[in-house]
């Protein structure tokens, strides 16, 4: 195995981590939604969510840079 193929399997192993953020960051909405909370806390739960749903987004788009680079210098 090559360093560019690692490469590219490092950058899936990240991608597929930022997605499974984006899906667990999903979960934490839907269930704040069946919750019942003023809207002061369900703001500031929701503004957590979105720092979660934004860290999982960068490490996805980290994750697909990688295998785009690795294919590319292959």
């Amino acid at each position: 195995m090559t360093g560019f193929e690692l490469l590219v399997w490092v950058g899936a192993f990240v991608t597929l981590t930022g997605v499974a953020g984006l899906v667990v960051t999903g979960f934490y909405a839907w269930k704040l939604r069946q919750t019942e909370m003023d809207d002061a806390t369900m703001r500031q739960a929701l503004q957590r969510g979105v720092a979660r749903n934004t860290a999982s987004l960068f490490v996805s788009v980290l994750g697909l840079m990688l295998v785009i680079m690795g294919l590319a210098l292959r």
